[in-house]
């Protein structure tokens, strides 16, 4: 027993001694495998699925092969088809893995599949399903008349490229011939409008092209000769009517007057007309030495409808120029002809509306996230834009989109801002992002972006309080925070002013450390509702302390902010006080402080520019209409921008429901809103309300057509800054 011990211990000494020897010796050669091991064929996935993808666009993944084995392996593999291709197939495996690239590169849409095997006589065989699918190449909407949108699959974005200089446009506007682009704008040559006509202006309408209307009464020389107009030769002087007052004496016992063409000096008879009416008072006539007006009469409303007497969200007035009343609502359907006989509702609902081209544009119309340019007669729309359909690149960056604020820019440019939740944000969140759009007269759009800051990116429901725009088009936008979740919506601060040029180019921004409000716009001023002094337009810098400018009004020469103390700061207000300031524009140097008499006090905020109807050889004097009372009964009263002087104070006969809270002015005629029960300092003012409106006589008075005739742009809520006689 002992012996076959050592005799087996020796042959296993032995045995690993030649194993040392081979392995020391023969490190160099290759070695045979090792006898009775085995391979195993495996792929990281049984299955490759491709994104979607786009013809002429390539995708790659990467499997890996192993081989979970220790001996290297043979592998033979199938051939895949186009638009599949694979490189780094490995036909000889060693132990561990080896990458493999697999590609999809359709050539056309349609959808793909292909299965590669792979199969080793040592490791088994494995199988790899590959699937993608080709979709077609999105259409890209035009960014703009002048540009061209292709889909660049590389990206998977829509790019855009100005069309070459002279390529033909639609400039969306009836008054431009022969349009071509220039630089990415749509230019051509204006139409020329002539009716042979002497005594009419003609105009354009970018909707509706050439149309007449009366020219302005041809001027006098304020020297006994009047403007007369022949429709051949146009304006001509002829002798004024004797008794015309021609000189500064205006007395009844000494006045220069108009004698046979000549500035005479006489005596004026009784029952001589001395003074024009006022709306609640006739002509002054000479008694004696005096000139005698009969005591004013309280204007009584002519119209009255009462929303709440309806039950309709009524809260807002557009009078049109021929005295028609439009009155709409927050999500309510606009009542176009109030006063007609039958008036007549859109077929839809709105929220803030306002007139152009002689149409009614109103928001969110007739749903959500549309603008609509409806016919003032049957509410049809004349043409409708939804932003999610002709962008649908700004759409996918958010959810439940809907409008903020309209302004016109041009009579074939309007800026629209439309308001959204962010993409993948919870319906009802206080997070926005907000798309400044530029149309044309015939709602085709002409740019569109998405406007960034950092004030806009916090989650407090930023809001544009203001928009306003000057006569050169450009448009600036008042942003602020809100300090109450839903509608009407309270401004809160800072506010973040932007300004862009026509073309929708930004000019530059700042912040100011108040709450937003309206903006308006007068010869190279910017005029924010709660700022205490105006900016520069150009670029944004305070031209120096005025007053609180509140609703301000302004003709090409003065600047009247609104009644000192009644413009309620949602940070803190003044008491009603009992002056009016002008400011000379655009110096800001002050001009003149008309005060009420004793006891007296304005009630609203409200003011509007009226001009007075030409008098003999007087033209037309531009007045600040604006509300006061002593007591319960409200009084208009009327003063001269030229120089602060009363023009008259008319009381009015009504019980009022509250302040004078929205009036507009017509041809003669004025409408008045009150009884409305929220927010009028909110935006939109008085949402959900159901207010009361009524119409008064205005003998002697019309809409002035002044730079910045009031709230919200004044009757037609244009936000534009008017062109006076031409002047830019």
């Amino acid at each position: 027993m002992g012996r076959r011990t050592m005799q087996g211990g020796a042959g296993q000494a032995l045995l690993l001694m030649g194993l040392l020897a081979a392995l020391v010796g023969g490190g160099c050669r290759d070695n045979p495998p090792l006898v009775g091991a085995s391979g195993r064929l495996r792929l990281s996935a049984a299955a490759v699925t491709f994104p979607p993808t786009y013809p002429g666009q390539t995708r790659e993944e990467t499997v890996r092969v192993l081989n979970a084995g220790r001996s290297p392996l043979r592998v033979t593999w199938t051939r895949v088809e186009a638009p599949f291709s694979v490189e780094g197939l490995p036909e000889r495996l060693a132990a561990g893995e080896a990458p493999v690239r697999i590609r999809f590169a359709p050539g056309a849409v349609g959808t793909y599949t292909a299965t590669l095997v792979g199969t080793s006589p040592e490791g088994g065989t494995v199988s790899l399903v590959l699937s993608g699918e080709a979709r077609p190449v999105p259409e890209c909407p035009s960014p703009g008349t002048c540009f061209r949108a292709t889909f660049d699959v590389a990206t998977e974005r829509c790019v855009a490229e100005a069309l070459g200089d002279g390529t033909q446009c639609d400039p969306g506007n009836e008054c431009v011939l022969n349009a071509r682009c220039l630089g990415g704008q749509c230019q051509g040559q204006e139409r020329v409008c002539d009716d042979g006509n002497a005594c009419t202006t003609d105009v354009c309408n970018p909707l509706d092209g050439c149309t007449a209307v009366l020219a302005p009464p041809c001027p006098g020389d304020g020297k006994c000769q009047v403007g007369v107009c022949d429709p051949a030769t146009g304006c001509g002087l002829a002798r004024a009517v004797d008794g015309t007052f021609c000189g500064a004496r205006r007395g009844c016992d000494v006045a220069d007057v108009c004698v046979d063409g000549a500035c005479v000096v006489r005596d004026l008879p009784d029952g001589f007309v001395c003074a024009p009416s006022t709306p609640c008072q006739e002509e002054g006539r000479c008694q004696g030495p005096v000139c005698a007006r009969p005591a004013a009469l309280a204007l009584e409303p002519d119209w009255t409808y009462d929303a709440a007497e309806r039950s309709r969200d009524l809260h807002d007035i557009m009078v049109w120029p021929d005295g028609s009343v439009t009155l709409s609502g927050f999500f309510s359907s606009p009542l176009l002809d109030a006063t007609g006989e039958f008036p007549v509702s859109a077929q839809g609902t709105g929220r803030r509306c306002m007139l152009w081209n002689e149409r009614l544009l109103c928001m969110d119309f007739p749903q959500q996230g549309t603008v609509s340019l409806l016919d003032r007669n049957t509410g049809v729309p004349r043409w409708t834009f939804t932003l999610t359909a002709a962008r649908p690149d700004l759409a996918a960056q958010a959810t439940t989109m809907f409008m903020a604020r309209l302004a016109v820019m041009a009579p074939d440019r309007l800026a629209a801002l439309f308001e959204a939740y962010p993409a993948n944000a919870e319906e009802g969140t206080q997070c926005r992002v907000y798309f400044l759009v530029v149309l044309d007269a015939k709602g085709g759009l002409v740019s569109g972006k998405l406007l960034e800051d950092p004030l806009l990116s916090v989650c407090n429901h930023p809001h544009p309080f203001g928009l306003a725009s000057n006569t050169e088009g450009d448009l600036f936008v008042a942003f602020s925070p809100t300090v109450n979740p839903g509608a009407p919506l309270q401004a809160g601060a800072p506010t973040l002013l932007l300004a862009y040029s026509a073309d929708g180019v930004e000019r530059w921004r700042r912040m100011l450390p108040m709450a937003g409000g309206e903006l308006g716009t007068v010869r190279g001023l910017l005029l924010p509702e709660y700022a205490t002094t105006p900016l520069r337009t150009l670029d944004g810098t305070e031209l120096g302390p005025v007053a609180e400018l509140g609703r301000a009004v302004a003709t090409r020469d003065v600047l009247v902010p609104s009644p000192a103390g009644t413009t309620v700061n949602p940070e803190g207000g003044e008491a009603a006080a009992s002056e009016l300031k002008g400011y000379a524009v655009p110096g800001l140097d002050t001009l003149w402080t008309y005060t009420l008499p004793a006891g007296q006090r304005f009630t609203s905020k409200e003011l509007r520019l009226a001009d007075t109807l030409p008098w003999g050889s007087q033209g037309p004097e531009t007045l600040a209409l604006g509300f006061a009372s002593e007591g319960t009964t409200p009084t208009l009263v009327g003063v001269r921008t030229r120089d602060g002087s009363e023009a008259f104070q008319c009381p009015l006969s009504y019980e009022p429901l509250s302040v004078q809270q929205l009036f507009e002015l017509g041809p003669e005629r004025l409408v008045l809103m009150d009884g409305s029960s929220e927010c009028g300092q909110c935006d939109p003012p008085f949402a959900y309300s159901r207010a009361r409106f009524q119409r008064f006589p205005l003998k002697g008075l019309r809409p002035t057509a002044a730079p910045w005739p009031g709230t919200f742009g004044g009757p037609g809520h244009g936000h534009h800054e008017l062109p006076v006689n031409g002047a830019p």
